[in-house]
C-alpha cells in the first residue's frame, strides 16, 4: 500500500515533534517534514510535494486561514486543520481545508493517544482521498417556486461527514421560510456544532440552531444534532415533530449517527419526509436513506461529481436509497420540487 506523505505545520516545536514520532508508527503514513510557519511550510510543499497537510490556525508571521486562501489557488492540496475550540475552523474550510480534529485540550495521556493515534490518522487517511477541485464555491440552481400552504407536517432530514460543512451550508442558505422543519447530522467534535448552527443562523433565511430534546421541528427552522456523545430521532408529542438528543454508543462509528436519525425519521414521518445525504466518507446513513425510501419518503444523494469524499451517497446510491442523484448546486431546487408535491 503507498504510503501518504504528510507535512506538518504547527509552531510549537513539542508538539510537531509529537506528531511526527506517533504519525510515523501507522505504516500508511510518513511524516516527510514539518514547519513552524507558512513560509517554511511553502518551501516545504515545494521540496517533498506532500500529500496531506495538518495546518495550526494559530501560527506566526501569517494565521493559518491567509495562509489557506493564498496556497490553494497555486498548490491544491487536502489539509487537516488541528483547532482549539474556535469557530475559526469554519473560515478555514471555507477557505479550502477538507476537515478538522479538535486539539486535546488537557494533559490527559488517554485523551492524547485517542487524538494522535486514532482521531488524526483517521482524518488523514480521509482527506487523501478527497477531491480537492470540489471544495469550492459553484454557482447554485436558483429556487424561484415558493413552496404551497399544505394541511399537514413534512420533515427534511440532512446527512453529511467531510466536506459537510460547506455542502450543507450551500443547501441550507438556498432554503427559505417556506422550507418544512429541517433535521440534520453532520459528523463533527463536541463543541463546535453550536458555532456551526450560529454561523449558518446568521447567513441563512431560516433560522437554525444545535438542537436539545423537546425542540419542535417547525417550518423554516433547522436543528442541527450535537456533536459528542448523543444521537438525535425525531419522534412525535401529541401529534408534533421534536427531537430527543440521548447519549448511546457509536453507530458506524459515529455519535451522533446519521443512519440514527434516518432510521428515526423512517419511523416516525413515513412518506412525509425528504431525505438527503452529502459528502462523507464510510456508509453512516445509507440504511437509514434505505428505511426511509421504504416507508414512502423521497430522497436525493449528491453525486460523484461535487461531492468531497464519496463514500456516504455511494453506499446508499448502491443500495438503492437514492431516488434522485444531483450536482450539490441542483439540491435546493430538487428539494423544492419534491416537496411541492408532496
Amino acid at each position: 500500500m503507498r504510503q501518504i506523505r504528510v507535512l506538518v505545520v504547527d509552531d510549537s516545536r513539542f508538539f510537531r515533534e509529537i506528531l511526527v514520532q506517533n504519525l510515523n508508527q501507522d505504516p500508511v503514513i510518513q511524516v516527510v517534514a514539518t514547519a513552524k510557519d507558512p513560509f517554511e511550510a511553502r518551501d516545504a510543499i515545494v521540496e517533498y510535494r506532500p500529500d496531506v497537510m495538518t495546518l495550526d490556525i494559530e501560527l506566526p508571521r501569517m494565521d493559518g486561514i491567509e495562509f489557506l486562501r493564498k496556497l490553494m489557488p497555486q498548490y491544491p492540496l487536502p489539509v487537516v486543520v488541528i483547532s482549539a475550540l474556535s469557530d475559526k475552523v469554519f473560515d478555514a474550510l471555507n477557505a479550502g481545508a477538507v476537515d478538522f480534529v479538535a486539539k486535546p485540550v488537557s494533559s490527559d495521556r488517554y485523551q492524547l493517544e485517542q487524538f494522535i493515534k486514532k482521531e488524526l490518522p483517521v482524518k488523514l487517511k480521509i482527506a487523501s482521498t478527497a477531491r480537492i477541485s470540489n471544495i469550492k464555491k459553484s454557482a447554485l440552481s436558483k429556487v424561484n417556486q415558493p413552496l404551497p400552504a399544505r394541511d399537514r407536517e413534512l420533515v427534511v432530514a440532512i446527512g453529511a461527514s467531510t466536506g459537510g460543512t460547506e455542502a450543507i451550508f450551500s443547501v441550507v442558505k438556498e432554503f427559505g421560510t417556506d422550507i418544512p422543519g429541517v433535521v440534520i447530522v453532520q459528523h463533527m467534535p463536541p463543541g463546535f456544532t453550536g458555532m456551526y448552527a450560529n454561523r449558518l443562523d446568521n447567513s441563512c433565511s431560516v433560522r437554525v440552531k444545535e438542537a436539545k430534546t423537546g425542540d419542535r421541528v417547525l417550518p423554516g427552522h433547522v436543528l442541527i444534532a450535537p456533536g459528542g456523545d448523543m444521537h438525535m430521532r425525531l419522534v412525535k408529542v401529541n401529534g408534533v415533530y421534536q427531537v430527543e438528543c440521548r447519549r448511546g454508543p457509536k453507530v458506524n462509528g459515529h455519535c451522533p449517527s446519521v443512519d440514527v436519525l434516518f432510521e428515526s425519521v423512517a419511523k416516525t414521518a413515513g412518506s412525509h419526509a425528504l431525505g438527503i445525504i452529502l459528502t462523507g466518507m464510510g456508509g453512516d446513513g445509507a440504511n437509514g436513506l434505505l428505511q426511509m425510501r421504504k416507508a414512502g419518503a423521497l430522497t436525493i444523494g449528491q453525486d460523484e461529481s461535487t461531492c468531497v469524499v464519496y463514500g456516504m451517497p455511494k453506499v446508499a446510491y448502491e443500495l438503492g436509497a437514492v431516488q434522485y442523484q444531483e450536482k450539490l448546486a441542483d439540491i435546493p431546487k430538487r428539494a423544492y420540487m419534491l416537496l411541492s408535491k408532496m
